[in-house]
């Protein structure tokens, strides 16, 4: 009976510990695509700032507001 109780709490540790990594990797994967579509979020941002249309316009209202001064 002895014998029969630590291997059972012996499988649940390695259990728990096979748990524990599977879920540290999920995080660091998680991470890692969060990073990668917040990268992709910005280069879209940038790409629109740099195009024409919306630099005309900004640099329109930037000369309106200085020229109200």
């Amino acid at each position: 009976m002895n014998l029969l109780h630590r291997a059972r709490t012996r499988i649940k540790s390695l259990y728990r510990a096979a748990i524990e990594t599977i879920d540290a990797g999920m995080s660091t994967a998680e991470y890692a695509v969060g990073t990668v579509a917040a990268v992709a979020f910005a280069v879209v941002l940038y790409k629109i700032i740099k195009s024409d249309a919306v630099s005309s316009a900004l640099r329109s209202i930037i000369d309106s507001a200085l020229h109200a001064i």
